[in-house]
């Protein structure tokens, strides 16, 4: 899931393992990495061998981060 940071109009964005029951911002379990759709080319960076134990876990990917991820594999 992401979660928001940066200012005001600049967002980016952690790639983090939370609870789907937990708000967005709240406490995450594990980080994955970061997002930043402000720089042209968007900055991606996430740990896909991290990703992959945790989908193996049986933890769920948002559509978003299941994107991103499938970028950062190419």
């Amino acid at each position: 899931r992401l979660t928001r940071g940066g200012s005001k109009k600049k967002p980016s964005y952690r790639v983090v393992v939370l609870d789907s029951r937990k708000k967005r911002d709240s406490d995450y379990l594990e980080r994955l990495g970061h997002y930043n759709p402000c720089v042209d080319p968007a900055e991606i960076v996430i740990d896909v061998e991290k990703y992959d134990e945790w989908i193996k876990k049986g933890a769920q990917s948002s559509d978003t981060v299941a994107s991103l991820v499938k970028k950062v594999r190419k």
